[in-house]
């Protein structure tokens, strides 16, 4: 994409997500008065300690938001200083270079990328991009079919994590990691599992959740011998993102800290996307990490049946 600035529209708002807000920020610097009133406070808490002049990532701007409820829409666009709310999220096309859909229902992403994808916009799709097989299979026959899709969880930039792939060789051979989130596990199991994909590696055999709806236990096998256990539990809101590496000559410990951090290099990944063409995240992992989400749920549903990935297909 050549364009000296790329013009994105951020679409879709859902309960328990704020990212219209702060990933509109980032891209497009914010008005604080208006901020001061989004309904996630710690949104205009982290926005504000950050240095002005780094704030936002250079050479893309959102120019335009849609939200499912227009009340939301005309708020993200004070505080976030978007120029255009739409009426449909439809609107954009011809208007934007690519889109961001900011939801994090996995069931509906289907449908609310469809139009885009079939414009031939690029799409950028917050996590998880879906939790059942049959949209597995759809978003795989897109990307087969060239179509420039992203979906990404921003625990894979964390920095925090980032260090814990440099310090693996401390602990040895790998035989244990943990990693925990609240919430749901279809909605915030990929925080957790992707924070900790990079530091295991693709190879994962099967998934086996012994937990229930409001709280998942779920032990992952890896073709490597290393047991990962995901623990998502609803209410658990003191332990996000916090991992623990075991194996043969050591182990440590660390913690998921810096948001922004985060959020800026996820979104910075995205445009370097649009600029080379060059995927950040190879879709094969993207597939086994759907494959994770979509057997942790299936085990769960089947009163704790060990299920392997090679059983969900991706088509």
């Amino acid at each position: 994409m050549r364009r000296e600035e790329i013009r994105l529209a951020m679409l879709g708002m859902v309960d328990g997500n704020g990212h219209p807000y702060s990933w509109s920020a980032i891209f497009n610097g914010y008005d604080r008065q208006a901020m001061a009133s989004c309904p996630y406070p710690s949104i205009p808490q982290y926005l504000g300690t950050q240095d002005p002049a780094a704030l936002r990532i250079p050479g893309a701007r959102v120019t335009h938001v849609w939200c499912d409820d227009r009340t939301d829409a005309e708020n993200v666009a004070r505080a976030s200083l978007v120029p255009n709310v739409c009426e449909r999220a439809a609107d954009v096309i011809g208007e934007v270079d690519a889109v961001i859909v900011a939801t994090d229902k996995g069931h509906e992403h289907v449908e609310r990328c469809r139009p885009f994808v079939e414009a031939g916009l690029p799409v950028f799709v917050d996590k998880p991009l879906l939790d059942n097989e049959p949209d597995l299979q759809v978003f795989h026959a897109w990307v087969q079919g060239g179509r420039p899709i992203l979906s990404t969880s921003a625990m894979r930039y964390a920095r925090e994590f980032v260090e814990a792939r440099r310090r693996l060789p401390e602990v040895g051979e790998l035989r244990c990691l943990s990693i925990s989130t609240p919430k749901s596990w279809e909605r915030y199991g990929i925080h957790a599992a992707e924070a900790m994909y990079p530091v295991v590696g693709p190879g994962f055999i099967s998934a086996r959740n012994t937990g229930s709806v409001e709280r998942n236990i779920v032990h992952l096998k890896h073709r490597r011998g290393a047991d990962v256990v995901v623990i998502a539990i609803a209410d658990m809101y003191g332990a996000f993102g916090r991992m623990s590496v075991m194996g043969t000559k050591g182990a440590f410990e660390t913690a998921f800290a810096d948001t922004f951090y985060a959020f800026k290099t996820q979104l910075e990944a995205f445009i370097s996307y649009l600029r080379t063409g060059v995927r950040p995240v190879p879709w094969e992992e993207t597939v086994e990490l759907m494959k994770i989400i979509i057997a942790g749920t299936r085990s769960r549903e089947q009163g704790g049946r060990e299920v392997p990935l090679d059983e969900i297909s991706e088509g």
